[in-house]
C-alpha cells in the first residue's frame, strides 16, 4: 500500500501556494539526496520549494526533483520523500512535521504523517510533556484596570 506522506505533501503545497505562501521543506540530507552539500547544516537542508525559486518541481510518490539556483549556479535537487521532516510556509510556520525514515524502511499510512507544528520533533506516540509549574515567587502577571 502506498504512504499518504507523498499526498499529505502535495496538498500542503497547495495550500501555501493557494494562500500566497511560500512553501519549505525540511530535509534530513543521507547520501540518496543530491542537495548542494555547502547549504547542509547538522545534517539538514531547507529548501524553498515555491514555483518562483523551482523549475521543473515534480513532487511525486518517492522523490521530490527540481533544478533551483544556489549561490547563482543552477543545480539540480533530488529528495527522496521519506528524507522530509516537515513542510510548511514560510510567513506562519503552519504545515505538517513527519517522522524520518531510514532509507529501506517501509511506513505504515497511520503513523506516516504527524499533524504537530513544523518545529516539533515530537512524534504521535510520545506524550506531550506537562508544562513545569512555576516555583514560587510573584505572578509575572499585571493587573489591567
Amino acid at each position: 500500500m502506498l504512504s499518504t506522506k507523498p499526498y499529505l505533501m502535495r496538498a500542503i503545497h497547495e495550500w501555501c501556494l493557494d494562500q500566497g505562501f511560500t512553501p519549505y521543506l525540511q530535509v534530513v540530507v543521507d547520501e540518496r539526496c543530491r542537495v548542494p552539500r555547502e547549504h547542509v547544516r547538522d545534517g539538514q537542508i531547507v529548501l524553498n520549494v515555491s514555483m518562483s525559486a523551482t523549475n521543473q518541481l515534480v513532487m511525486g510518490n518517492d522523490e521530490i526533483t527540481f533544478h533551483a539556483r544556489f549561490s547563482g549556479a543552477v543545480f539540480s535537487v533530488l529528495v527522496p520523500i521519506d528524507c522530509v521532516v516537515a513542510i510548511y510556509a514560510r510567513e506562519n510556520g503552519q504545515g505538517m512535521a513527519f517522522d524520518a525514515q531510514p532509507a529501506g524502511s517501509e511506513g505504515s499510512d497511520t503513523d506516516d504523517a504527524n499533524a504537530a507544528d513544523a518545529g516539533s520533533d515530537q512524534s504521535a506516540d510520545t506524550p506531550a510533556e506537562p508544562d513545569p509549574k512555576p516555583t514560587g515567587g510573584r505572578s509575572h502577571l499585571t493587573r489591567i484596570k
